[in-house]
């Protein structure tokens, strides 16, 4: 008997009717010979209104708190999900992260899959035909529930399909990966197949569409990746390994992170202690350090990098934190950012990709700031009221 994973994004179970429908769909498949690991997120937009629930209560909620707090989402799914199944024939069973065996070990709302036991799913499929799992979450070494970060859902279907040695299938409210967003550039072409290091870039950089540990896990273990709008028949997009697609051009995509803060941090005078503690905090509090560059002169420290926006919380105590040891510390968070990428694998092959796209910016009078470059990306910080103008002037350019 076949085995797969499935995993539905929020938009994909944000209502009744569609949960409903997504079980006629599993019924089908279930009929024809499947067993399936289905993995869901939280209803529609349930994760955000429950964040807004707290910052009414409180702006500094315990890691540990949030994390139990936020994990209740997927878990009102994976009831309702499993109940619509069992209703109409099917034998399904929802779990937690913690039922379905998935340990994590780091930061409470940050934390990495560590392990998962197979064995779980074996004997929960000698009386189930489907698994209903929470996706985003996991247990500790202490059984405090932690959360994933965003995007966790995805790498939780991925490593459920690594510990079942089987394809992953996430599902979402886009057709497949786009060479840019459709929203921003609506003639942007729908990408059949992609490498698991572009969509790795993509994703890191902005695109949004896939979460990068997820597709970094399915790198690592050659998991079949597909992704596709959640029960439609239009083909979506398979990821898969750089030697199994023949074209490689030198970009295959914009993307553009809207999700970005701009931080910025000045000392009268170059302080060792002051980035030794900065970067011990940025550490202990789990935030991802983006680009960065400093300058050290005789106006002494100035140092600026760039994070997610769901680091808000954690940046900002970490800041305040540091200004009362150093209290000539001087910082600005600046939301006003965005940036832009271009990927391509073809790049490493090919000369002038740079200069090519920074002239078109300069052409189009769109100024860039902070700079940063891969082998298969180039990624600059521009005004957030230019980002639309420039996908499209950069996508016209290379003839994506």
């Amino acid at each position: 008997m076949g085995r797969s994973v499935l995993k539905f994004g929020g938009s994909s179970v944000s209502d009744f009717t569609k949960i409903k429908n997504i079980a006629g769909m599993l019924q089908t498949r279930v009929e024809n010979g499947e067993q399936l690991i289905v993995v869901v997120s939280a209803m529609g937009k349930t994760t955000d209104e429950l964040m807004a629930n707290v910052s009414t209560l409180t702006t500094t909620p315990k890691d540990q708190e949030l994390a139990l707090l936020l994990t209740t989402g997927e878990q009102q799914t994976v009831s309702y999900l499993s109940m619509v199944l069992n209703d109409i024939g099917v034998n399904a069973k929802a779990m937690t992260g913690y039922q379905a065996g998935i340990k994590t070990v780091g930061h409470h709302l940050k934390s990495r899959i560590a392990e998962i036991d197979p064995i779980t799913f074996e004997h929960a499929f000698e009386s189930n035909d489907v698994l209903v799992i929470a996706g985003f979450q996991g247990i500790n070494d202490e059984f405090e529930v932690t959360t994933l970060g965003r995007g966790g859902s995805d790498t939780t279907a991925v490593a459920l399909a690594a510990s079942n040695q089987t394809t992953c299938e996430i599902y979402t409210d886009v057709d497949g990966v786009y060479a840019t967003d459709p929203r921003v550039y609506r003639d942007a072409r729908r990408l059949e197949y992609v490498s698991y290091e572009e969509m790795m870039e993509m994703s890191a950089l902005g695109a949004g569409v896939l979460e990068t540990r997820s597709v970094e896990l399915a790198n690592n273990y050659n998991i079949p990746l597909y992704l596709g709008r959640t029960l439609s028949n239009v083909k979506g997009t398979w990821i898969m390994s750089q030697a199994e697609l023949l074209e490689k051009k030198a970009v295959t995509g914009v993307a553009l992170d809207t999700h970005m803060m701009h931080v910025t941090i000045s000392h009268p005078l170059p302080d060792n202690r002051l980035l030794t503690d900065l970067f011990n905090h940025l550490e202990n509090e789990s935030v991802n350090v983006d680009m960065i560059s400093q300058i050290i002169n005789l106006e002494g420290l100035q140092m600026s990098f760039t994070i997610k926006d769901t680091d808000a919380i954690q940046i900002t105590r970490i800041l305040e934190s540091l200004k009362e040891k150093f209290n000539a510390l001087d910082f600005k968070i600046n939301e006003a950012y965005v940036k832009l990428s271009l990927i391509g694998s073809g790049m490493r092959d090919m000369s002038g990709v740079a200069s090519k796209a920074f002239i078109t910016l300069i052409e189009n009078g769109i100024t860039f700031y902070q700079t940063t470059t891969s082998e298969i990306s180039i990624s600059c910080v521009i005004d957030s009221e230019n980002g639309e103008r420039a996908v499209q002037a950069l996508y016209e350019t290379f003839d994506i």
